[in-house]
Parts: C-alpha cells; sequence; structure tokens
C-alpha cells in the first residue's frame, strides 16, 4: 500500500501576541495557587476532548486554594467562537486553530498563546460483536467515510470508493462527531485529506455528509454499542474507559497499529494528535487569577491530572518546550 505523508501538526507550542511567534529553552516545573492566592473568576470552553483534563486540573487548583474555573465543552470550534469573541478566558482545543478562527480574533482584537498540554488520538471503533473487521488503512476509511462515500450503506460497498481491504456485506451505521468537533477536524487531516487531495476532490470536500453528527463522545459510544456493524471514531481516553466497543487497528502505510499510549506517544499509531489550550492575552494581564491557574496547569502538579484522566503525557522535551512559551507569555504580558 502507498505510504502517506501525515500531515504536520504544530506540535511545538506557540505564542501569538499581534501576529508574532515566540520560543524559547528555559522554564519552570512547579507552581502551585498556595496561601495568598489571587482572587478572580475564570472561564474555559471549547473541546468535549479536552474537557475532563482541565475539570480535573480546576479541582486540583481549587483544592490548593485557587478559584474553580467554569468549564464547559461544546466543541472546539464552538469554544473558538467564543474565545475570539472575548467570552472566555482559555480556549481548549483537539486541534490548532484554523486561520478564519485566527482571523476572527484578530478582528475583535484578541491575543493568544497556544500552548501543548497533552498527546491524544482519534480511536477507530465498532460494536464488541463485530469481529469481522480487525484494521483498516486510510483508503478503507476513505471509501467508509470520504466525500466521496454519501450513500453507501454497507461495509462492502466503500470498495467502490476506494476501499482496499475486504470489507464485510453487513449495515454500515455511523456515530461520529459533528463539525463543530476538533475530532471530526482532525480525523479528516489525518485520515481522509491527502487521499481527496490524490483523487481531486474539491477543498472545501468534508467527510460525507450523511450521517448526523453527534455532540460528544458519550452520544457516539451510545450508538456504536447499539448497533452490530457500527462505525465510528473517539478520543483516545473516551474509548480505553468504553465497555461494548472494540478498537480497530489502523495502517498509515507501515502496517497495522493499534492505539496505546505507547503508540500514541511515539508516534507510530498514525491517528496520533496534540492537545492544547489557548489562553487570552488581554485577559492574562488584567486576571492574576487566570496567570495562578495556568502557572499550576503546567506545573508537575497540574500535569499529573492527564493520566489520571485516561490522556497521554507531554514528552519532558515538549513539556519544556510549551512552560518556556508560556514563561515569555506572562513576561509579555506584564509589559503590556
Amino acid at each position: 500500500m502507498k505510504k502517506r505523508t501525515r500531515p504536520t501538526f504544530r506540535f511545538a507550542a506557540l505564542a501569538l501576541a499581534g501576529g508574532l511567534a515566540v520560543s524559547g529553552c528555559s522554564g519552570s516545573s512547579n507552581s502551585g495557587a498556595g496561601e495568598g492566592a489571587a482572587e478572580g473568576e475564570i472561564a474555559i470552553s471549547g473541546s468535549s476532548t479536552v474537557e475532563p483534563i482541565s475539570v480535573r486540573v480546576g479541582e486540583l487548583f481549587a483544592d490548593s486554594g485557587g478559584v474553580l474555573p467554569s468549564v464547559e465543552g461544546p466543541g472546539t470550534g464552538d469554544g473558538f467562537k467564543k474565545f475570539c469573541a472575548g467570552e472566555t478566558d482559555i480556549s481548549d482545543a483537539s486541534r490548532a486553530i484554523k486561520d478564519e478562527e485566527k482571523a476572527a480574533c484578530e478582528q475583535a482584537g484578541v491575543t493568544y498563546t497556544e500552548l501543548r498540554i497533552a498527546n491524544d488520538a482519534i480511536t477507530v471503533l465498532t460494536n464488541a460483536s463485530n469481529d469481522s473487521v480487525q484494521c483498516l488503512t486510510f483508503d478503507d476509511l476513505y471509501g467508509l467515510v470520504g466525500p466521496e462515500s454519501e450513500g453507501v450503506k454497507t461495509w462492502s460497498e466503500a470498495t467502490a470508493k476506494g476501499a482496499t481491504s475486504k470489507l464485510p456485506d453487513a449495515p454500515l451505521e455511523i456515530f461520529a462527531p459533528g463539525t463543530e468537533s476538533g475530532t471530526y477536524d482532525s480525523f479528516y487531516e489525518l485520515a481522509i485529506k491527502d487521499i481527496a487531495d490524490e483523487r481531486g476532490v474539491p477543498e472545501d470536500a468534508q467527510i460525507r455528509p450523511d450521517y448526523g453528527g453527534l455532540a460528544n463522545d458519550n452520544e457516539i459510544i451510545s450508538g456504536l454499542q447499539s448497533v452490530d456493524s457500527s462505525f465510528g471514531w473517539v478520543g483516545f481516553a473516551f474509548a480505553e474507559e468504553a465497555t461494548g466497543v472494540r478498537e480497530i487497528e489502523v495502517d498509515g502505510g507501515e502496517g497495522c497499529v493499534a492505539p496505546s499510549a505507547e503508540t500514541v506517544a511515539d508516534g507510530t499509531y498514525p491517528l496520533a494528535r496534540p492537545l492544547f489550550i489557548y489562553v487570552n492575552n488581554e485577559k492574562l494581564a488584567d486576571n492574576a487569577a487566570l496567570s495562578d491557574f495556568v502557572d499550576f496547569y503546567l506545573s508537575d502538579e497540574g500535569m499529573a491530572a492527564v493520566p489520571e484522566v485516561g490522556y497521554v503525557p507531554l514528552t519532558d522535551a515538549d513539556l519544556e518546550a510549551t512552560r518556556t512559551t508560556w514563561t515569555q507569555a506572562k513576561a509579555g504580558a506584564a509589559k503590556s
């Protein structure tokens, strides 16, 4: 099978202010709210994938004497809408900010700092009883749910749309994220886009439109559990905790690989991805509690929440890069 180049995500954390990226090489490993913690309110919205991390970090921060943030998870896209309108302090994201979202923030005068906080992956799933599909290639994924697959009603019909594996002649019912989800966007970028480009599909094409996108991973899991020959995808952490479903290995061109903490961390699993938080720079300057919270988020104590809720921690080098970016962002806010 032809090996396709995976899209390059911006795995290094970036600090963006007035269109300028900041980089560096120093940072601290421990920080907490402690005594004399600043008072204030912290509003967080965005990815339902990142939400459990931010919720747990918020609980730990409050336990240490800080304020308890409000956290919601309507989806990465909806979170950026609120963030770029100045309605939130932090935007959780399961993908990097899009160009049109950058433009919306710029138009509203919102500058921000992008911080990578964990590793995750997209896990492809079917019902636990469906043992006829063990591994899918990117071509198979394209044939099942690519932009040319509208109307495909059985797994085997995906062959006519590009699938290369022998797939069962069984009904295909899809349970997957909606367009507001960063998991939807990441799946398209990682698994579908290169093939769509090769086949000359219009650039604005997306995943097949003839399924009802679901609002969160819990609804997707419930749907997959309800249909024997179901198909869908969710974030790695949700899949690890789910029952009644079965993970399908993915072949990105170098053989079938199952999602695991090890294959996500070393990048051998083809659908691995980074997770981010975005911090409003202006609110950072005006809200000491926000600064304290992000300090805590990136501390050893805060980062312990990542594996606790089922996600894959950053490497030491990536965490140091994130902390360095944050140190520079705080210095910039102090000067403004």
